[in-house]
């Protein structure tokens, strides 16, 4: 079964000028998100993750801005959109971000407001992507916090957030970014800070959540082991750059990128030595405003071709396409 096709980006760039110069923070990334189906966004701090979600729903801070690229809603139909395109603060927009696509922050503990009960944040919400009145929308927050798995929704629904433990504050995240029956979710590392049960009970829902409903869900990560899980399909952010891409067995199984082997290694395995050290990639993702020549991660490869790398970028992968933007998985192709 081939799934549609949700969201097309192409080519999509943001820069935050500042007085120190211009910082790059995505450069050309290129990606489809498919109903029904799970795309991970894997890589290190600072390597544009955040980013490439909070630019599909035009919520770059200033003085950050989209200088490139197309966001593609429901592409190669009669409803495409291009998000790019439109004004940040449009009606338009504003049925969008929260109807068409929702969100799921990043950090549970301080994605709610601590000024207003749980039950009136989901209720704004629902109020502002349907025509509900507000009885219709105390019902639908309460019928969300129990497709949740939040108990005694009823009593729940006028906690405030500060009442509930960072494993309930995700799920009324999650029920928020439900709460606009959205057909995209993107999930912003939603496991952060909460334990391992509670984290293996987040993504059981979410996976859950997607085969019902059938969304596309964008789930950013730094945990391999969640993407080995809940991920279709992967793609390996390097310096606000898409560097590897695969389906998720093909990855573990042949990655092509030697940044996708180095986070791999560094992966804590059961069947290692005891007392044996982890592994570690050298050095840190430079800064955008300090990106190296050719290779964006080869003051960093130990396996960087000599006089090459340094000098030469590799070209970026095709969209849809598995591969490495690496010259390394050129010769082996």
């Amino acid at each position: 079964m081939v799934e549609r096709t949700s969201l097309s980006i192409r080519d999509l760039a943001v820069q935050f000028e500042s007085e120190q110069g211009v910082v790059r923070a995505l450069d050309g990334v290129s990606f489809d998100l498919q109903a029904g189906r799970t795309l991970g966004i894997v890589g290190e701090s600072g390597c544009g993750k955040s980013v490439t979600a909070r630019s599909i729903l035009r919520l770059v801070d200033r003085p950050g801005r989209i200088t490139g690229g197309r966001i593609l809603l429901d592409p190669g139909t009669p409803a495409q959109a291009d998000l790019v395109a439109l004004n940040p603060d449009s009606r338009q927009m504003r049925a969008v971000r929260g109807g068409r696509i929702g969100l799921i922050f990043q950090e549970p503990m301080t994605a709610l407001s601590v000024h207003y009960t749980v039950g009136n944040q989901i209720m704004e919400a629902v109020l502002q992507h349907s025509g509900a009145s507000p009885q219709e929308a105390r019902a639908r927050a309460i019928e969300l916090l129990r497709e949740v798995g939040i108990p005694r929704p009823e009593l729940r629904l006028d906690s405030y957030p500060f009442e509930l433990s960072g494993g309930l504050r995700q799920r009324v995240g999650i029920a928020m970014a439900l709460a606009g029956d959205p057909d995209i979710v993107i999930a912003d590392e939603p496991t952060t800070a909460l334990d391992v049960t509670t984290q293996a009970q987040i993504l059981a829902l979410l996976r859950g959540l997607q085969e019902r409903k059938r969304i596309a869900l964008m789930l950013i990560t730094h945990d391999m082991g969640v993407i080995a899980e809940m991920a279709d399909d992967v793609a390996v952010m390097y310096l606000g750059r898409i560097v590897g891409f695969a389906p998720v067995m093909e990855l573990f199984k042949a990655p092509r990128h030697p940044y996708t082997r180095a986070l791999l290694r560094a992966v804590p395995s059961i069947l290692a030595a005891p007392r044996q050290r982890l592994s570690t990639i050298g050095g840190a993702v430079p800064h955008p405003g300090l990106r190296p020549t050719g290779c964006a991660f080869h003051p960093r490869c130990t396996e960087a071709l000599e006089g090459r790398c340094a000098r030469e970028a590799p070209p970026p992968i095709p969209p849809g396409q598995a591969g490495a933007s690496c010259f390394l998985a050129e010769a082996v192709a």
